[in-house]
């Protein structure tokens, strides 16, 4: 006989069994969790596909002005890593979309992203700028 005590017991450990899906969706998620070592994507990133997501970063320098778009870095970048033919690629890079126009943080300053995960190839109409991951929908603010 199921006893409501015995549904809130069973309730509870289910939400305690799977902590780190509800973490993930609710709290920052590092860039480099979002990736295999082979640059695929992980298995958390797989899970939080059309969802909700906070990711800490780096605002990269930004590629134009008067954007609703920049890319989110995992380290602090002085200069625009797209623009300069001798600066070295990042590894770990966001695509963030948002609904206004961009106000640039300083490219030192840490900072949060909420937004909806995207995943697959997609090329921006306005600046042809190609990314396998990207937040839509996103705000952010200083950390």
């Amino acid at each position: 006989m199921l006893t409501r005590r015995a549904f809130c017991l069973a309730a509870c450990a289910v939400s305690l069994a799977t902590p780190s899906l509800s973490q993930a969706a609710d709290g920052p998620i590092k860039l480099r969790d979002l990736y295999n070592k082979d640059r695929s994507f992980s298995d958390l990133a797989e899970s939080l596909k059309g969802r909700d997501v906070i990711v800490e970063g780096f605002m990269a320098p930004p590629l134009k002005a008067d954007a609703a778009f920049f890319v989110l870095t995992k380290m602090p970048l002085a200069v625009c890593p797209f623009c300069e033919p001798d600066t070295e690629w990042p590894q770990d890079i966001l695509a963030i979309y948002t609904k206004r126009v961009v106000d640039v943080i300083p490219f030192n300053v840490l900072i949060t992203v909420r937004g909806i995960l995207e995943l697959g190839p997609y090329t921006d109409p306005d600046t042809g700028f190609w990314s396998m991951a990207r937040l839509g929908n996103a705000r952010y603010e200083r950390f």
